[in-house]
């Protein structure tokens, strides 16, 4: 039996030459572990300072619950599907979007667009969430869609 290259974690990738090719985004493991071990971080550097610990210690439930709440919204972000049809158009789950732009820092990367009302969206893709292949396509698929800089690149 072939190993799947999609798992439950993994972005779904599709590929048609005609139309551009499709990313998919879900939310990243790694992150999750990230914002949970700093929420159980928190709690020991609040009491480690020099805070009285009347103070300290409401604040160490704060700083708990609050870490708690951005991991379970994080977690419960849905899956995103990224369309590249090929004319210079980004798609997010079939709606058209507007100063789409990808950014890339190392293995990590963060899309930003402004969605039908205006409002700023964003996505990190993370390692665990990229696989090296849907990487490439990512990168070639985002880089048709800025075939001109916007502002010259030179002072006038």
């Amino acid at each position: 039996m072939p190993a799947s290259e999609v798992s439950s974690n993994t972005c779904v990738r599709s590929r048609n030459s005609a139309d551009g090719g499709s990313v998919g985004w879900a939310p990243s493991r790694w992150l999750l572990a990230a914002l949970l071990l700093m929420t159980a971080l928190a709690p020991l550097a609040i009491l480690a300072s020099e805070m009285p610990r009347p103070a300290a210690w409401p604040l160490t439930l704060l700083a708990c619950a609050c870490g708690v709440v951005i991991a379970r919204r994080e977690a419960r972000r849905p899956p995103r599907t990224l369309h590249f049809p090929g004319n210079g158009r980004v798609e997010v789950d079939g709606q058209g979007v507007e100063d789409f732009e990808l950014e890339w820092r190392g293995p990590l990367a963060f899309a930003r667009w402004r969605d039908a009302q205006g409002r700023v969206q964003r996505l990190a893709w993370w390692p665990d969430t990229l696989p090296p292949a849907a990487r490439r396509e990512l990168r070639l698929a985002a880089s048709a869609t800025h075939t001109a800089r916007r502002a010259p690149s030179m002072a006038p």
